[in-house]
């Protein structure tokens, strides 16, 4: 399952869009991580303290990447994710129904079994940018309700799972939700609604 989500994704007129102390790849982890904050505050506050940095260094950094998707003049295009993130890990092409785009992937240290993915149209424009299990990385069991923790798994893993699922609009950008029916613990149905950030599941919303 891909959810096509067109994604602005501009340059400014300069700079990288990251604080100017801290590399690329940590400012980037910093703004996946804002988005998260107001769902999961215990779970990011860990993840500030493992990476070492502040709610204002994640902050700020959140900041400039905002700033750098609204520049005036900004172009569509995957030069922001290249100049925070680097040279990306692969580049495949991929076909989702008759469409054709190409895949490009960076890997997360914060969750070393996931990678984050941008989808590009052959014009450059960004339609989807999320994170994704890592090929190889083992996916987490999903049979209950029960199993749904948060950042434990996609949204194409809770797609699967609980096949059909419904998209829906997210609360926000870069947030998703899916609609399905999931067993419960005791084995009953139950109606849910999940809600992802960035891709990553962070809580139910039913």
């Amino acid at each position: 399952m891909s959810i096509m989500n067109p994604a602005t994704d501009n340059d400014p007129p300069a700079g990288s869009g990251a604080p100017s102390d801290l590399p690329g790849p940590l400012a980037f982890q910093l703004v996946l991580l804002r988005r998260m904050a107001d769902h999961q505050p215990g779970l990011v506050e860990d993840a500030l303290r493992e990476l070492g940095v502040s709610r204002a260094e994640m902050r700020e950094a959140n900041r400039r990447w905002q700033a750098r998707m609204h520049a005036p003049r900004a172009r569509a295009g995957v030069r922001p994710y290249r100049a925070l993130l680097g040279t990306p890990e692969t580049v495949t092409g991929r076909r989702i129904g008759d469409l054709t785009c190409e895949a490009l992937t960076w890997p997360v240290p914060l969750w070393p079994d996931l990678r984050f993915e941008v989808l590009a149209a052959p014009g450059g424009a960004v339609w989807n940018a999320w994170l994704v299990r890592a090929p190889g990385a083992a996916a987490p069991v999903l049979r209950t309700t029960a199993d749904l923790t948060p950042w434990s798994c996609t949204v194409d893993e809770v797609a699967r799972a609980f096949a059909p699922a419904r998209p829906m609009e997210g609360s926000a950008p870069n947030r998703w939700q899916l609609a399905c029916s999931a067993p419960g613990p005791d084995g009953e149905r139950h109606e849910i609604v999940t809600e992802f950030a960035w891709g990553l599941y962070q809580r139910r919303v039913d």
